[in-house]
């Protein structure tokens, strides 16, 4: 997909099978059965076997590589198998390299999935522990010796010059937690489930790096989740209604960093997510009023509201008050600060349940839904549409 043109490859693929491990804090098993377990799920939800699948795609920083996973899954052959980096920012770009396989008939079924301990083994919260020499630890290097030390204190850099800006209070990120879980507190899958807060539980959580507090940052996570993607005209025939990739994008913005893009002339905004939204709304021809069901990534709640901006819902310094008024249903799954932090996967499998109309929280007659992966560094997005 070109930034300049509309591409060929919207409404070619569609995802046809999701599945999921409980989401818990101490799994008790290796990230390989997590990833195993995620992938038959999905599987058995597309009424296809281990053996249809010819394809697989992760993440970089996931430890379970493709050809173990097709082996200890029962698969056979491979024609394809990929990788996306930046953490939660390959989560859609992962269905996006799947799609591009089955367009192009590099494979016929093609898996994403990820698979962590993310609370009882590595705890990517805790930031940066050991990096081996590369350009990207270099640009670390100019933020590290002055504190930035974890994810939550980059971001919090770009949210205080937010509030700076607009003349906001602490209170505009609230929306979004409170938002993320009420809907949490209705699915019975998220570990949140049962526990809506409300606007002065958010003020009186702890801080974690001024303007975050500890119900602005998402929560840490073991578990896996997977995805299955194959052509529209096979998906036809399988058990559930496919949900059709109207389009998917990957973007990265000018003096791009991974989450310290400090040096840019704004920090109000996150433009590699603007490169995304542009090309979705090309390829799909529609536009955010069009759009039923919103699933934004997440893990900090500042970033969503920027994305609700660079997507055009709403003006900049606007979307705390676009999210209060509730005008587009958001994160119906709890999202990662309410049901589980799966770098963004699990908030694909309820962007599918919505069009499938088959949510817990289900929005009636949703149709279209968008998904966007991880922000403050290269990202992806999602437009996905009912078959018809």
């Amino acid at each position: 997909m070109s930034v300049r043109g509309k591409d060929r490859l919207g409404g070619k693929a569609a995802i046809v099978g999701i599945g999921a491990t409980e989401f818990s804090k101490d799994s008790g098993r290796s990230e390989l059965k997590l990833a195993v377990e995620a992938v038959h799920a999905a599987l058995d939800d597309a009424g296809l076997s281990p053996s249809d699948v010819d394809g697989l795609v992760t993440f970089t920083m996931d430890t379970n590589p493709e050809i173990t996973v097709a082996q200890a899954a029962g698969m056979g052959e491979l024609s394809f198998f990929s990788r996306v980096h930046y953490g939660g920012g390959a989560a859609c770009g992962t269905v996006q390299q799947a799609a591009l396989a089955v367009a192009s008939g590099v494979a016929d079924v093609v898996v994403c999935y990820r698979a962590f301990n993310e609370r009882s083994g590595r705890r990517f919260g805790s930031g940066v522990q050991h990096r081996e020499p590369s350009a990207e630890g270099a640009a670390l290097g100019w933020n590290l010796p002055f504190g930035l030390l974890t994810p939550a204190s980059w971001v919090a850099m770009a949210a205080q010059r937010y509030l700076h800006t607009y003349g906001l209070t602490p209170e505009a990120f609230g929306h979004v937690a409170v938002t993320d879980r009420k809907y949490a507190a209705t699915n019975p899958a998220a570990y949140f489930y049962e526990k809506p807060i409300t606007l002065a539980d958010h003020a009186e959580s702890r801080w974690i790096v001024d303007p975050l507090r500890l119900l602005d940052c998402c929560q840490e996570t073991d578990g896996g989740q997977a995805i299955v993607v194959t052509s529209v005209e096979r998906a036809r025939d399988l058990p559930n209604p496919p949900a059709v990739i109207r389009a998917a994008a990957q973007g990265a913005g000018r003096a791009q960093e991974q989450m310290t893009s400090f040096y840019r002339d704004e920090l109000t905004g996150l433009p590699e997510m603007n490169v995304v939204a542009r090309q979705l709304w090309r390829t799909a021809g529609i536009g955010p009023d069009d759009i039923d069901v919103g699933i934004l990534y997440d893990h900090f709640t500042p970033f969503v509201l920027m994305q609700l901006e660079e997507f055009g819902f709403c003006a900049p310094g606007e979307a705390a008050g676009f999210v209060a008024e509730e005008r587009l249903p958001l994160n119906t799954h709890g999202g990662q600060l309410g049901e589980a932090y799966l770098h963004g996967m699990n908030g694909i499998a309820e962007g599918v349940r919505q069009v499938r109309g088959t949510a817990v929280n289900q929005i009636p007659g949703a149709a279209t839904t968008l998904v966007t992966a991880g922000t403050g560094v290269p990202t992806s997005g999602l437009i996905l549409g009912s078959d018809g």
